[in-house]
């Protein structure tokens, strides 16, 4: 999904404004393996510190101490995420973005404290991974478009406008999944004493929270599509592969009880998130 949105971002968003694109086919490449990377040591420093917790939640799905080693683990966190570390700084340091580097290197230790602390906060967790979420996006903006001078100041605002819907989309739909999957995930997170909002509200009061974000989306949704109505294709396939499946969504999450229900919930997000993420293709073929 990552390197979906950074290449939609770029080829599809940013192209259908500027032809003449500022950062290289090459750049690009070097940017999307960087963030590729980094995330992936996210994932493995995640499954370090979530064994317990995953013994229970998923225990077909542990890795950790069962196919490789807690050790090897480690090491393959450390070296993939050096990796991505050393191309972001890199990539910087020949664009001429010496600042830029400050967000690899925030994000690689903003990794590390989310699987060992921040997870177990009310919240906070939560919050960092949106934000984290939505780096994918402004992060190839930042690259290709801000730094450029000689672009249309009047092109630059509004696709800095269009961007920052997709920013808020894709915030609020990743911090609807992550509480849902806390929801999911309560028994394995009792385990190791995380302090998650369904932990400290109740399955219900967590679940009416991640409705309360599903109102806000769907608010957001809704004024987009009211600014989309001239463009027939844009309007269709928002209420079609958006619209529609937020309502049901919303309609499933009212009703959810169950682990299973939450599941299918969490999945139906993930859904809504890539078709959200999709529609940048629009702008290319309208």
């Amino acid at each position: 999904m990552v390197l979906l949105t950074m290449v939609l971002t770029k080829y599809a968003l940013i192209k259908s404004f500027f032809r003449d694109s500022y950062l290289s086919d090459f750049e690009f490449i070097i940017l999307a393996l960087s963030v590729i990377l980094i995330t992936a040591g996210g994932y493995i420093i995640n499954d370090i510190f979530d064994v317990k917790a995953d013994k229970i939640n998923k225990p077909n799905k542990v890795f950790i101490g069962v196919r490789i080693s807690k050790k090897n683990a480690w090491r393959s966190y450390f070296l993939i995420t050096f990796l991505g570390l050393a191309l972001g700084i890199y990539l910087s340091i020949i664009s001429l973005n010496y600042q830029y580097s400050f967000i690899f290197f925030s994000c690689s230790i903003f990794l590390l404290i989310y699987a060992s602390i921040l997870k177990k906060i009310v919240f906070v967790g939560n919050f960092i991974v949106s934000i984290l979420i939505i780096l994918s996006i402004l992060i190839v903006y930042f690259f290709d478009v801000s730094s450029a001078n000689e672009f249309n100041k009047n092109k630059i605002l509004l696709l800095f406008k269009i961007l920052s819907s997709y920013v808020a989309f894709a915030f609020i739909t990743t911090l609807i999944r992550e509480i849902i999957k806390d929801i999911e995930d309560i028994n394995g997170d009792l385990k190791i004493k995380a302090k998650t909002l369904p932990i400290l509200l109740g399955r219900k009061r967590a679940a009416k929270v991640a409705f309360f974000c599903s109102c806000v989306l769907l608010v957001l949704l809704l004024i987009v599509l009211q600014f989309a109505k001239s463009k027939i294709l844009f309007l269709a396939y928002g209420v079609i592969f958006i619209l529609l499946p937020l309502l049901f969504f919303m309609y499933l999450l009212w009703k959810a009880e169950k682990k299973k229900d939450f599941t299918e919930l969490s999945n139906i997000m993930k859904g809504i998130m890539f078709f959200g993420i999709l529609s940048m293709l629009l702008f290319a073929i309208n």
